[in-house]
């Protein structure tokens, strides 16, 4: 992970589990990536499943991923090659499970304000920088140990690496 370039859906504060992957799925839905990624969003943008395309990123405001800790608040975005969710903060649970999800989140609080759904970013891991037409933003660098864990994959496949 160094640097790359990404399009951009832009969303507001307090986006709970249920509207990032509706709750009236969660037990009716297999763990089918297609069949997740198809609901990834439908409460909130209705455009976004069809719309979405690999490598893209989310940016939203503060307390993204509240509510409940089910994963598929999580798989359904992975499924849908959503590259990273940048947001002012995170629910402390759903930022524990997209890391293990292999889903990379970073809190880059001054972003938000400068940036509209489709704008192109590029983010460095390297310098820890989002860099947005004339602006570079910075945010804490990852920890080496979570770096690892997003590279592989997530936490089982990193752990399936360790053997």
């Amino acid at each position: 992970m160094t640097r790359s370039k990404h399009r951009v859906w832009k969303y507001g504060d307090n986006v709970n589990t249920d509207v990032i992957f509706p709750g009236k799925f969660t037990y009716t839905i297999s763990h089918d990536p297609a069949e997740l990624a198809r609901h990834a969003l439908e409460d909130l943008d209705p455009s976004f499943a069809n719309g979405a395309r690999a490598g893209d990123v989310i940016v939203a405001g503060r307390n993204w991923g509240n509510g409940s800790s089910r994963e598929q608040a999580v798989t359904c975005l992975v499924a849908a090659g959503v590259h990273a969710v940048i947001a002012k903060s995170f629910a402390r649970i759903y930022y524990r499970n997209a890391i293990n999800n292999g889903l990379l989140v970073i809190a880059c609080p001054q972003l938000v304000d400068l940036v509209e759904s489709g704008d192109s970013i590029e983010i460095d891991m390297e310098a820890a920088r989002i860099h947005l037409n004339n602006h570079a933003l910075s945010f804490s660098s990852l920890p080496e140990q979570v770096r690892r864990i997003l590279d592989a994959g997530g936490i089982i496949a990193y752990l399936q690496g360790q053997g």
